[in-house]
């Protein structure tokens, strides 16, 4: 029996994760706006992959989640900084038995959505996927397919299993997490310190690791994080700092964040949530993290140069 499923933000994660699903026979509707919901409406989703293209037509598709109705799935697949009209937009979806899947980037997220829906209704999410919207109503992806999840407490239950099935199906890959806090903060200690580093110096991948002293502020501005988790009672691998580096090694030596690219190019961007929050927890759990602190501060002040307005402080 296919799910029904409600997608918020039908960008790059949204629209390829729910257009695998959609495609494989889930009753799959998309909230959007603007140009993009109208050729949704009108064409459908096509979507080019590397896997293989393929077009869901027709694609449903809506401005009002009221529409919709209640769902067994929402998957959240905005950005952290979309984020609290995201939230608004999940009451009309959420039924007893429904299950919002987070895929934000950072740590925040699942506990901002779980203020207002309750735990009982969150399951901790993490996407590897590149992929983007390439116009109203086309989705491109040239690489990854993969969500982690799992309840709240990492405890198996049928939903979970309900979802892990239908992503499989779909040809998209599922991880069901055995300790889903440890995944979401072994993304987030890569994600903080590669993108602050790599936004401040504009530099890539191959560069931020082949200069000893920008590899050593890597190692220091991870080390940070990693004592962050700890004192947060989250249990990473104590060669978790060098298990990343060795995985960023391994990376494209173009390659950069999107934290990276998006202050570059002056968009909104999720600073905040990824070593603005970092700063925040280090100073909630009175753990020093002067590395993290001096590449937020460095970074904010790009950002404000480049002409991002808003920025959010460390709160």
């Amino acid at each position: 029996m296919g799910l029904k499923i409600a997608v918020i933000g039908a960008g790059g994660v949204g629209g390829y994760f729910g257009g695998r699903l959609a495609a494989a026979g889930h009753d799959v509707t998309f909230v959007a706006r603007g140009e993009h919901l109208t050729a949704l409406r009108r064409d459908g989703l096509a979507v080019a992959s590397v896997t293989g293209d393929f077009t869901v037509a027709p694609a449903r598709a809506t401005d009002d989640p009221a529409e919709i109705g209640e769902v067994d799935f929402v998957l959240l697949a905005v950005k952290t900084w979309q984020l609290e009209s995201a939230i608004t937009a999940l009451k009309p979806l959420i039924g007893n038995q429904t299950a919002v899947v987070t895929t934000q980037n950072g740590v925040d997220a699942p506990q901002q959505v779980a203020d207002v829906v309750g735990r009982d209704a969150v399951l901790p999410g993490a996407v590897e996927v590149i992929a983007f919207l390439d116009g109203p109503g086309r989705i491109r992806q040239i690489g990854g397919g993969k969500l982690t999840f799992a309840e709240w407490d990492s405890v198996p239950t049928d939903r979970v299993a309900r979802l892990r099935d239908a992503v499989q199906e779909s040809g998209l890959t599922a991880v069901v997490a055995t300790d889903v806090w440890a995944a979401l903060w072994s993304k987030f200690l890569a994600l903080a310190s590669v993108g602050a580093l790599g936004t401040v110096t504009d530099a890539p991948y191959g560069v931020l690791r082949a200069r000893p002293n920008t590899r050593q502020l890597l190692v220091e501005a991870m080390t940070e994080v990693h004592q962050v988790a700890r004192a947060n009672d989250i249990d990473l691998p104590d060669d978790i700092v060098p298990t990343t580096i060795a995985f960023l090694d391994q990376l494209p030596a173009e390659g950069t964040t999107s934290l990276q690219r998006d202050i570059r190019a002056g968009r909104p961007s999720e600073l905040d949530a990824w070593t603005g929050a970092v700063v925040r927890l280090g100073l909630k759990t009175s753990t020093p993290t002067p590395i993290n602190a001096m590449l937020y501060e460095l970074a904010s002040a790009r950002a404000q140069v480049i002409g991002v307005e808003g920025l959010p402080g460390v709160r």
